[in-house]
């Protein structure tokens, strides 16, 4: 595929680069290339950010930076078994638990709600860092709903992170799931209160949760303007015929 000329290479990351220092100079160029490509593509083409992953994994299958791009792209394109297996493969060659909660949800993916929710209870979860933690709440309660256990999901994100007034990477995440939740459930005015939060937590657009407030806020005016007009009319004075309008 081919490299746009602005593209060197040098834009990875260091330490993806300190990884392909294994590989000869002019096929650790090329893998970084495509590397870039994959980062570069993966939200607004995840097609082709795919197709450059392919080319990197066909070059350098053995450096786990490489797996790991691959299953990322595999994961926006909705390939979770291909997915998954790319994911495995970085974390048998690295051994961290970094990637534990995509690992989940792409079981998710592949229809197997129960086995995430035992990767949610497994002790790698206590090895993430917060964020992953986070991370891995997101999945477990959406395995729940997954299975038809919305009440379950609910609980589930109830925590001291959802709880807390300071604004962290995943806190519009959060809040947003949760008032999905809540909605999902039928208790909209408790999920039209954390849109609203999930709104002011989401500084650079990470969800559309101005939009779903914005629908509720509609939903909750139309309504208003129905009950409105139904007044109205019963205040109408009827025709002297019997309100038939007929002579």
């Amino acid at each position: 595929m081919p490299i746009p000329e602005d593209v060197t290479g040098d834009e990875i990351d260091k330490d993806v680069r300190q990884e392909l220092q294994s590989l000869p100079k002019t096929l650790a160029e090329d893998v970084a290339k495509n590397l870039v490509m994959v980062a570069r593509l993966i939200d607004e083409d995840p097609e082709r950010a795919y197709g450059y992953s392919r080319v990197a994994l066909r070059l350098a299958s053995r450096v786990a930076a490489v797996r790991e791009a691959a299953g990322f792209a595999a994961y926006a394109n909705q390939k979770y078994g291909e997915a998954l297996a790319e994911f495995r493969a970085a974390r048998r060659m690295t051994g961290t638990v970094e990637l534990w909660p995509l690992m989940a949800d792409c079981e998710r993916g592949l229809g197997r709600p129960e086995k995430a929710l035992d990767m949610a209870g497994a002790p790698e979860v206590q090895k993430l860092d917060k964020a992953g933690q986070v991370e891995m709440r997101l999945v477990a309660a959406g395995a729940r709903r997954d299975m038809g256990q919305l009440d379950a999901a609910i609980v589930t994100l109830q925590s001291s992170e959802l709880a807390s007034n300071s604004v962290q990477p995943w806190t519009a995440r959060l809040r947003y799931a949760y008032a999905d939740a809540l909605l999902a459930a039928g208790r909209t005015d408790e999920a039209r209160e954390w849109f609203a939060k999930a709104v002011e937590a989401d500084r650079d657009g990470s969800t559309d949760a101005s939009d779903r407030l914005a629908e509720l806020d509609g939903v909750a005016f139309m309504d208003a303007l129905d009950e409105s007009q139904d007044d109205e009319a019963e205040d109408l004075p009827e025709d002297r015929d019997g309100g038939t309008g007929k002579d």
